[in-house]
């Protein structure tokens, strides 16, 4: 059975299609290895790792010895942890405030739909 590429029905040979360099392709994608690092490493914290814990929280934990998930001490990549955990959870469906705190962070919104894409494998139509 042969594969017909519908995306690129009318495009170029592949020979004759310019190369990308892996170098473009993170510029792109905006992210560098450690924050792609950051983002693969969020897919093992819940959502309560987001959350402030209260007194009482802190005294079960020290009464049971459970540790407890502390904020990474870089703002910027904490901001990108906070995102990338909801990304996984929730896919597109991002709080406002979390992607305010993104974009103050520094990141642009070009890099949310690459975030989401990369972790939900979901494509939004253009």
């Amino acid at each position: 059975m042969a594969y017909l590429d519908l995306d690129n029905l009318f495009a170029a040979p592949v020979a004759s299609r310019p190369t990308i360099s892996a170098a473009q392709t993170e510029g792109r994608a905006g992210f560098t290895q450690l924050e792609w690092h950051v983002i693969m490493l969020a897919k093992q914290d819940g959502l309560r790792s987001l959350a402030v814990p209260g007194r009482l929280d802190r005294a079960l934990r020290t009464i049971f010895g459970l540790s407890e998930r502390s904020p990474l001490a870089d703002p910027r990549l904490e901001s990108l942890r906070r995102l990338a955990v909801h990304a996984w959870r929730h896919g597109f469906a991002l709080p406002v405030a979390e992607i305010e705190r993104f974009l103050a962070a520094g990141f642009h919104r070009g890099q949310i739909e690459v975030l989401v894409q990369r972790v939900t494998g979901l494509r939004v139509a253009s």
